[in-house]
């Protein structure tokens, strides 16, 4: 049906892949804690638009290319990871920041200033595109569900539930980290500790993804 080989056991797959943590959910939820809901979904939609890019390059056969060539697919690990590095970086010297100040009065003005400089969607949307190992993961789990008799429309259907599966659980990590967004600004040494911890599990995903291979 519209092109896909047991829609039940990809589902089920879906919803395990979807729940485990990764670079992508972790910002989101970071995002959403540290400044709102609306912010949420605008790391979000960077989450989304990269995706979609990388299921149609997987589609059209960059996945291939990538994995034919170790320099090339070198040059993409090694620009995630050095992405992601900085990004660690980034919330640790906030967090610094936070706890600095923490007895003062302009911690929220200078919060204020360092939630303004993130670029959420921008953000988010490097994270997802600069991750090859995501862009071969779309073609060794899709193609096993795609019917030969009609490729396009099983990598079309694959992906919109991929994303129907991300929306509902980005959603539900924007609404809970939403929450502990009062609790964040009322306890400036918990908001500290949260994105001190937000930045090391960044650097272990920079890790990660240095020592990935094809």
């Amino acid at each position: 049906m519209f092109g896909v080989i047991d829609l039940p056991t990809y589902l089920a797959g879906l919803v395990l892949i979807v729940l485990l943590p990764g670079p992508n959910s972790l910002y989101v939820l970071s995002v959403a804690a540290r400044r709102g809901v609306r912010s949420g979904y605008t790391a979000a939609a960077g989450v989304w638009c990269g995706d979609t890019v990388l299921m149609t390059l997987s589609a059209a056969g960059v996945a291939s290319l990538l994995q034919a060539n170790a320099v090339l697919f070198g040059i993409v690990k090694y620009a995630g990871a050095g992405y992601l590095t900085w990004l660690a970086l980034g919330m640790m010297r906030a967090a610094w920041q936070l706890w600095r100040t923490r007895r003062e009065k302009v911690v929220e003005e200078t919060a204020a200033v360092v939630a303004a400089e993130e670029r959420p969607f921008r953000r988010a949307l490097v994270v997802s595109l600069f991750n090859p190992k995501a862009i071969l993961f779309f073609v060794a789990f899709f193609v096993q569900f795609v019917s030969e008799s009609n490729p396009v429309v099983g990598f079309v259907t694959l992906g919109v539930l991929a994303q129907v599966a991300s929306v509902l659980y980005l959603s539900a990590l924007i609404f809970g980290g939403s929450r502990l967004a009062a609790a964040f600004r009322r306890r400036r040494t918990l908001s500290a500790g949260a994105t001190s911890a937000a930045g090391v599990l960044f650097l272990g995903f920079a890790v990660k993804l240095s020592l990935a291979s094809v």
